[in-house]
């Protein structure tokens, strides 16, 4: 029997290094990532805590149920943007194409007279189709997406308007349809379906982000994209998906919020896409892209409508709601800012 064993090549004292580097910076972003989290969470805790204390009627079965339901709509919104956000970009067309959203889910099941199934797939494919069309525009003709997206915004908001007439369309005539996000599945429970469509919905888009390859790619294009592009890997049509991905969640949110309201309001949506980026920021995803969660996004989403219904709650002027919730937004990206000039000096 030979005893001559096989050498393993010995690994240089560079070669040593920068992979000791590479984990420790890994393991320094994954840490930062977890911080982030954990210090919205920690916000939103004494946002609640805080508002109970002012108020005990804020800490009502009811009212934290209404919290949730107020959630949803902003939180769809924030999914979606947030894969967008991971990438560098912004999409300001999400409010008025919720409504367009909404509008076509009238159109289908008002006008057309389809079963609700259509009805509620009309909507999420309209929201999926403007997607692809910003995805596109950003992608393929190199429009910057904060003026592709606003484009995009105005004619969402001219369509739903066209194809309405102007006019509420109203859901009088299609039995079950409030109950999709009004009704309540669970007996005994008072949290409304549209709470359970939400949290399934950001689920789905944690797995996708953590665990498919569109997730990885986000995460790669918003870090670098010229390295991605020339490690072989179709950046233009990756970002084309990641858009229409994001307009599904668009659609999702005009078909719950068009049955909340019983009616498709073709002229609402305006001012959504600016709660649904401040909710993503408040979470932890950095503006300047590669860098988010889907968690920190739904922890974002509930501070911004704990935020609103406690200032509600306790009285302030709606004026001054405004200027809270701006601010708010200011502190979150300013913090995001000095974490994007700690990450750059630790290098």
């Amino acid at each position: 029997m030979s005893n001559a064993t096989t050498e393993r090549p010995v690994e240089s004292p560079t070669a040593k290094a920068t992979s000791e580097f590479t984990r420790k910076s890994s393991l320094k972003i994954r840490l930062r990532s977890s911080m982030q989290q954990l210090m919205a969470l920690a916000s939103l805790i004494v946002l609640v805590i805080l508002f109970g204390i002012l108020n005990p009627l804020f800490l009502t079965p009811s009212n934290l149920s209404d919290i949730l339901l107020s959630t949803v709509v902003i939180g769809l919104l924030a999914l979606g943007a947030t894969f967008v956000i991971i990438t560098g970009g912004i999409d300001l067309s999400v409010g008025t194409g919720m409504s367009l959203t909404s509008v076509m889910v009238g159109v289908t099941l008002t006008y057309m007279g389809l079963p609700l199934a259509f009805g509620v797939i009309a909507g999420i494919l309209a929201g999926a189709l403007m997607g692809l069309v910003n995805g596109v525009l950003v992608s393929y003709l190199r429009i910057p997406s904060f003026i592709a997206t606003l484009a995009m915004m105005m004619v969402a908001q001219g369509l739903a308007l066209v194809i309405s007439g102007t006019k509420p369309i109203y859901f009088n005539d299609t039995p079950g349809f409030s109950n999709l996000a009004l009704g309540k599945s669970i007996p005994g429970l008072i949290i409304p379906n549209a709470v359970f469509v939400f949290f399934i919905a950001a689920v789905i888009a944690g797995v996708v982000l953590s665990k498919t390859l569109i997730g990885r790619y986000t995460y790669s294009i918003g870090s670098n994209e010229k390295a991605t592009a020339l490690s072989g890997i179709d950046v233009r049509r990756w970002k084309m998906w990641i858009y229409m991905l994001a307009g599904s969640f668009t659609g999702l949110a005009g078909v719950i919020i068009a049955s909340r309201l019983n009616s498709a309001q073709p002229g609402q949506g305006t001012g959504y896409e600016l709660q649904a980026i401040a909710a993503v920021v408040i979470g932890g995803t950095s503006l300047q892209g590669g860098k988010g969660s889907i968690a920190g996004t739904v922890i974002g989403a509930l501070i911004m409508s704990v935020l609103t219904s406690g200032l509600r709650i306790i009285n302030v002027p709606q004026e001054w709601q405004s200027v809270a919730i701006g601010g708010v937004i200011l502190l979150a990206v300013y913090v995001d800012m000095l974490r994007r000039r700690d990450t750059s000096e630790g290098r």
